[in-house]
């Protein structure tokens, strides 16, 4: 069997945080943190010891040139790396309430014409795509992308491909809504249309992981095996709810596990993009066992720990652990 290797699908940006209690947009200091949902899983992949590639599009400026620098200090593959020549990369606002908890507050740096990572071309990458796929046995991706027509091309093709060579498809529903339409508030519910389309990509993934509201929201139930019961396939189903219990179905299997207690949250941006790390890794760590022995409540428990240490630190990067941090973690959170 080749050895372990991702590819992870979508937006790198920077998550402009605000200071607690305030808002990023009037208030200052605020602190620039790089991050995006798949550039999040990327880096966090590659310091748990995975071998990952990042497919997006960034723009000519210094938050790309900053993402190219993280991205080579972490050995993240970059061959699908696009530099868009004029649109700039995005930036988001995120406020943090006085515990640590965020919520998107809109975007910065648009200058009228939309931003990079909208805007993945897939003939400039379509025969490096193939050519890691040679190599990989995962594919991850989150949802948002599907909002821009030119990237969601893209985002389709390359699950298309991925399913044909048989990668396992790890898809993250992230529900943002001001990517859809600014106007949005950030609690707008996605239409039917949304929904539609939002599922035609489920139908292929072996692996969701969503949230507790978006499970509500695409599927009008928080039941993980009710979710992989609508797809004929049968996808391995994770739900995340912030403190509150991780559930799942995997392999026809329901679980629940208490998330870790932490006595001081500093930041909740990236956590669950850290437990997707997390969850993943442990997976490709674990690809000797046999199928059907899995202990997948120490592999929850595991991502689980991932997310957690990431909520201890600013940003969604900085604070990634290492597959020895978690270790750790877990022995003295037992």
């Amino acid at each position: 069997m080749k050895d372990s290797k991702v590819i992870c699908i979508g937006e790198a940006l920077v998550d402009r945080l605000g200071p607690y209690g305030g808002d990023p947009s009037v208030d200052k200091p605020f602190q620039d943190c790089l991050g995006g949902a798949p550039a999040n899983v990327a880096c966090g992949l590659k310091r748990l010891g995975i071998d990952v590639a990042f497919v997006g599009c960034l723009g000519q400026d210094q938050i790309g040139k900053k993402f190219q620098n993280l991205f080579a200090s972490r050995g993240v593959d970059i061959r699908g790396l696009q530099m868009h020549p004029f649109l700039p990369s995005r930036i988001v606002l995120v406020k943090r309430d006085l515990s640590g908890e965020r919520t998107f507050g809109g975007f910065n740096g648009d200058k009228g014409k939309g931003f990079s990572d909208q805007f993945l071309q897939l003939a400039d990458i379509k025969s490096i795509c193939l050519e890691l796929m040679k190599d990989s046995n995962w594919l991850v991706l989150g949802t948002i992308l599907l909002a821009s027509n030119e990237s969601k091309k893209t985002i389709l093709w390359l699950i298309d491909e991925a399913k044909k060579k048989n990668l396992n498809i790890v898809i993250d529903l992230n529900w943002r809504p001001i990517f859809w339409d600014k106007k949005f508030a950030p609690n707008t519910q996605p239409s039917k249309e949304i929904c539609s389309l939002v599922h035609t990509i489920l139908e292929k993934a072996n692996w969701i992981k969503l949230a507790k509201e978006e499970a509500i929201w695409f599927f009008n139930s928080n039941v993980p095996s009710v979710i992989s019961d609508y797809f004929s396939h049968k996808p391995n189903i994770i739900i995340t709810d912030g403190k509150n219990p991780i559930q799942w179905n995997i392999q026809g299997k329901n679980g629940i596990l208490d998330p870790i207690k932490l006595s001081k949250v500093v930041d909740t941006t990236g956590a669950g993009d850290s437990f997707l790390a997390g969850l993943i890794a442990k997976l490709c760590h674990s690809k000797s066992i046999k199928k059907n022995s899995f202990n997948f409540e120490n592999i929850v428990r595991f991502a689980a720990a991932c997310g957690a240490l990431v909520c201890l630190g600013e940003g969604a990067i900085d604070p990634q652990p290492t597959f020895a941090d978690v270790e750790e973690f877990l022995s003295q959170h037992s």
